[in-house]
This record gives structure tokens, C-alpha cells and sequence, in this order.
């Protein structure tokens, strides 16, 4: 399968009903994927903060606050330079790195919260690594922009954008319940095994960058140089 594909042409009737619909269906498929874990690991913050002093910590509601605050900063601002990411890399390209980058805050936030004395400081610093997550939701959507006629762009989008905004639902339904559960050790004092929030999406990360690395495709059509994107 070609990673790059050259003659695009969506708003071909004959190309979409014989090859283009196809393609761009699996695209769809895998970038709902990765935006899904991109906003799962976008909101672990609002859990893990919330049980952090039931864990052994000792931080004011003030200090936990910014903890659930600086990754919804921190992904609203990376929305802009993903945005461009798609242009300069490719969609596949960036999806396979966007999702790789997930992989930094979900190891530091296992490394972390595994420690009742880590500094606040450094606590703050990998919570605002997981804005990485939030980022994915721009480049995301600019991709799959490229893959649809334009008269059909509508559904496949609001899929995409759907699919991704589950995964805030996921985490707030399911983590709660996996930090109960003892998987590779836990806390001194018993409290919750906060490093599994962190654990749980590690082989969904590498899975995810996988998936794109093999099954998706990046667009020429879709590529500029960044001074061009400023332009438009």
C-alpha cells in the first residue's frame, strides 16, 4: 500500500466509487482511534488529581487545581501548531508522531504519581504534558478534511470529532474503577494504584501509532510549506 497518494480526487464520482471512498474510510477509522486516546490522556489529569492526596500526597486544593488547569491550556495552545503538522508531515506522518507523543505523559505520569514525595513542581510539569492529547483533536480533523468530497465532508468529521470526545466519557467512567485494582504494586498506606491511569493506555498508544503506521496514507494534496499556510 502506498503511503503517499499523489492523484487524489474526491469530488470524482467514478475515483470516489471505485477507490477514494474506500481509502478514506480507513483513514477515518484509525485517526478516530488515535483522537480517541489524544483526549483520553487530555483529561487523566482530572481523575488522578482528584485521589492524588488519598494516594499519600500532600497538596493544596489550589496545587490540584492547576493540575486538572495546565493540560486544557496547554492542549487549547497546541492546537494552533498542530493545525500545520498535517501540511508540513503528511497526515500519516503526524498521526504516527501525535500519537507517540502520548506516550511522554502517560510515563511520567506512572513515574510520578508512584512516589508520595515527587516535587510539586515536576508533578506539574507531566501534568501539562498530557496537553499533547488536546493538540491531536486539530491536526485530526485537518486530516480527514482532505479525504472527503466536499459535499459529504459533514458526517465524516462529526464522527471523527465524536469519536474522539468519547474517550473524555471513557476515562471518566472507567479509570476511576482500574485505580482500584493492584497491577503492578501500589501505594504505601493502600490508597489508589494511581499508576495504573497511567499504564491502561501505553499498549493503546503503541497500537494506535502502529495502526497508522501501517493502514493509513498521506495525501499530497494536503502538503504546503508553512509560509504558505500563513498566507491562506
Amino acid at each position: 500500500m502506498s503511503r503517499w497518494i499523489s492523484d487524489w480526487k474526491p469530488d470524482d464520482e467514478t475515483f470516489w466509487r471505485e477507490r477514494g471512498s474506500a481509502i478514506a474510510r480507513r483513514n477515518l477509522t484509525f485517526s478516530i482511534f488515535a483522537e480517541f486516546l489524544g483526549f483520553s490522556v487530555w483529561l487523566l489529569w482530572s481523575i488522578v488529581a482528584a485521589n492524588l492526596n488519598d494516594a499519600g500526597f500532600d497538596y493544596t486544593v489550589g496545587q490540584l487545581f492547576w493540575l486538572v488547569s495546565v493540560p486544557a491550556l496547554v492542549g487549547a495552545t497546541l492546537r494552533f501548531p498542530y493545525t500545520f503538522a498535517v501540511a508540513r508531515f503528511g497526515g500519516r506522518n503526524w498521526t504516527v508522531v501525535s500519537a507517540l507523543l502520548l506516550l511522554i505523559p502517560v510515563v511520567l505520569l506512572v513515574v510520578m504519581v508512584g512516589d508520595p514525595g515527587t516535587p510539586y513542581g515536576l508533578m506539574l510539569l507531566a501534568a501539562a504534558t498530557a496537553g499533547f492529547g488536546g493538540g491531536n483533536f486539530a491536526s485530526s480533523m485537518v486530516n480527514i478534511s482532505y479525504f472527503y468530497p466536499d459535499d459529504r465532508k459533514g458526517f465524516p468529521l462529526a464522527l471523527n470529532a465524536a469519536g474522539g470526545n468519547i474517550g473524555v466519557a471513557v476515562v471518566q467512567a472507567f479509570v476511576p474503577l482500574v485505580i482500584t485494582v493492584a497491577i503492578v504494586g501500589g501505594q504505601a498506606g493502600g490508597g489508589p494504584f494511581l499508576v495504573n491511569a497511567g499504564l491502561l493506555w501505553i499498549p493503546l498508544i503503541l497500537l494506535a501509532a502502529g495502526c497508522a503506521w501501517f493502514f493509513m496514507n498521506n495525501l499530497k494534496v494536503s502538503t504546503s510549506e508553512f509560509r504558505e499556510q500563513l498566507s491562506v
